[in-house]
């Protein structure tokens, strides 16, 4: 084994055994960059056992990227490309994820209907700066729901751009569920989305994924705003081989569609 592979190794280890008593519970926790995301930076660099010291709320993928994570009221759920949901096991391993331990500090009735659009139009009015990190969460009765998620990858990984034009789609209508995700600041670009990143989750739990487009008939809207937010990088070689400094604006915006 190489001299380099060894201390990525030794610095791997020494990540998953260290504990943070001390990590700040009003924080939003991410794992990796969306730009490693749609390099093709899939293999899972930690654990949903090790996540879940940072969060009960958030959104995620899974190693492969192996389908759509949404997490809260302290569950974690994995919607699949094929439309299946699963209970998500401690030993699941994640390249990328936003989480929270979810703290709401604005809660209102949403009446509608809305669309995607209309539903974000409402939330920038109930936040109190475009500059903080928000975390959102609707509780509603939805006359249809549009998502999407992603199958599993194999090796070498093609990027997000092209997976997602071949992505898995799913329809729910008159459904009730739940919303689950972030409003991102602008500056943002290249850590995560900037803007409305957004899952969803049927309230029986047999259906979800990435919201493309919605209709809410009604709902209540909570928010967490914080200032405060913390990024852990992976140390595979994949990562650390990869040039990130390119604009993927364009891609992301395709990818998000």
């Amino acid at each position: 084994m190489k001299i380099e592979e060894r201390f990525i190794r030794a610095l791997h280890a020494l990540r998953r055994h260290r504990h943070a008593p001390d990590r700040h519970p009003h924080e939003v926790f991410q794992l990796s960059t969306i730009n490693a995301l749609l390099e093709g930076i899939y293999d899972g660099d930690m654990s949903y056992g090790q996540l879940k010291e940072h969060g009960d709320f958030g959104i995620g993928t899974f190693n492969a990227l192996d389908g759509e994570m949404i997490a809260f009221d302290g569950g974690f759920w994995q919607v699949r490309g094929d439309g299946r949901v699963n209970p998500v096991p401690d030993s699941a391993l994640t390249p990328f994820a936003t989480l929270l331990f979810f703290a709401p500090k604005i809660e209102t009735e949403i009446a509608g209907p809305l669309d995607f659009d209309g539903l974000k139009r409402f939330i920038d009015t109930k936040v109190t700066s475009s500059n903080l990190f928000c975390a959102v969460r609707i509780d509603g009765t939805f006359s249809s729901v549009h998502t999407r998620s992603v199958p599993r990858q194999s090796k070498p990984y093609p990027p997000l751009v092209e997976i997602t034009e071949h992505q898995p789609e799913f329809d729910f209508e008159n459904v009730e569920g739940t919303l689950v995700g972030f409003r991102f600041p602008d500056f943002a670009g290249g850590m995560n989305v900037p803007g409305y990143h957004i899952h969803f989750l049927t309230r029986d739990r047999q259906g979800g994924g990435h919201l493309l487009a919605m209709e809410l008939d009604n709902g209540r809207l909570a928010i967490d705003e914080e200032s405060a937010f913390h990024m852990e990088l992976p140390h595979g070689p994949d990562f650390l081989d990869t040039d990130l400094a390119g604009d993927h604006i364009a891609d992301l915006k395709k990818a998000e569609e």
